[in-house]
């Protein structure tokens, strides 16, 4: 039994199919194929090309959002108040946190949930907040080795841009100030928590070392004033002794007790006077720290009430004015830690005011992205077309040959 040829057409046919079913190997794909593929369905693929872009230009004048910019200078006139490299990390790892318990707790902002929802996450904040540097990485790389004044000034902050979306022009604004608001309050909030947390840590460890150095130092103050009344018994035994040695010697060592016994009492006497001498000034800073938990009592609830660090700032600068009047003249350990605090609580009111701000106003651009949503939409629907004519003829090839 004979097979017969395959006629032209048929050929030209299997040929066709090729392209689409890939039952045949690729060498036998043609580009008459893929132009008469082409033809045939160029009217489906612009048309779902057009209405891609009709949608994409849709989502953008309606879900297309404006961007508000905010510029903070960081005024590094102080060092001691400007924000630096190393506090601007470790903010930045914070301040979503932050951002996120307050979203949770239902505290934020009326109508600024949102916003507290987005800044709760990292990736707003590198997105977002963007640092500018005294000197780039390329100017660092030229630069490098000249001066160690160029690499303190590769990590000094000039100032900081925030960037915040919003679905009006007015509200992009708003979102902006509020994100600046929340970054220097925030941060504000923060470095209060870590200095109140740096005191309570404190007055937990020293108030132990301390209590256990004076119980030593009485231990061995009692020793020492038996020993007085020793050698002032042996005085009165041996009055012949009683010329002073001018001679510097420690009383602790072997070769004192040879020494004259008015000397030994003398040295003796002055170790008694260093101990008392070490018993007040433990005395004195356990009284300080007393102060210092008074303080605690008062500052810590003051922490569950508001996550607004520059609120924050006025209320401790109450307190401590507070425990200023109630302190009772000549307490200089007392004077001395408010003095601390009163500074610490300045440095920090003054760095997220005056050391972070603005010298002018938010500005907003108009939508952004319109060509790259357009041409998304376009490029997204021509693709999908183009898959689903593939897949119909991929079909109706299967469909014929087991028809066949």
């Amino acid at each position: 039994m004979t097979v017969p040829e395959n006629t032209p057409s048929q050929a030209h046919s299997l040929k066709g199919d090729s392209f689409v079913s890939g039952s045949l190997d690729d060498s036998e794909i043609s580009l008459l194929d893929i132009v008469n593929f082409l033809i045939k369905s160029w009217k489906k693929l612009a048309i779902a090309g057009l209405a891609g872009a009709v949608l994409g230009l849709s989502s953008w004048f309606f879900l297309g959002s404006y961007q508000a910019e905010y510029v903070l200078l960081n005024n590094n006139n102080n060092n001691s108040y400007a924000l630096d490299l190393v506090s601007w990390k470790m903010l930045q790892k914070s301040l979503p946190n932050l951002a996120a318990q307050i979203a949770e707790e239902n505290k934020a902002p009326q109508d600024q949930a949102s916003l507290y929802r987005a800044m709760s996450n990292e990736q707003w904040w590198q997105k977002n907040v963007h640092p500018s540097y005294a000197l780039s990485k390329a100017d660092t790389k030229d630069l490098a080795g000249i001066s160690k004044d160029l690499d303190a000034a590769s990590t000094t902050i000039l100032n900081l841009t925030l960037t915040a979306a919003g679905s009006s022009k007015a509200q992009s604004i708003e979102n902006v100030r509020f994100a600046s608001k929340f970054l220097r309050s925030g941060s504000a909030y923060l470095q209060l928590r870590s200095l109140l947390n740096g005191y309570e840590s404190q007055t937990i460890s020293t108030v132990a070392d301390i209590q256990q150095k004076i119980t030593g130092t009485q231990i061995e103050m009692g020793y020492q004033q038996e020993r007085v009344k020793s050698l002032e018994e042996l005085h009165k035994r041996f009055p012949g002794g009683a010329n002073v040695s001018g001679q510097v010697v420690d009383p602790k060592d072997s070769g004192a007790k040879y020494l004259p016994l008015a000397t030994q009492i003398i040295a003796v006497n002055n170790d008694i006077n260093q101990s008392k001498e070490n018993l007040a000034r433990l005395n004195k800073r356990l009284a300080q720290i007393a102060l210092v938990k008074t303080f605690l009592d008062q500052a810590n609830p003051l922490l569950d009430q508001t996550f607004d660090g520059l609120a924050l700032d006025d209320q401790l600068l109450a307190i401590e004015v507070n425990l200023r009047a109630k302190l009772v003249s000549g307490d200089s350990n007392g004077q001395e830690f408010l003095d601390q605090l009163h500074a610490q609580l300045l440095t920090i009111q003054v760095r997220f005011t005056k050391g972070l701000e603005a010298n002018t106003a938010p500005t907003s651009s108009g939508k952004k992205g319109m060509i790259k949503s357009t041409a998304g939409g376009l490029a997204a629907a021509f693709f999908l077309m183009l898959l689903a004519l593939l897949g119909q003829r991929v079909w109706t090839n299967i469909k014929n040959g087991s028809a066949k």
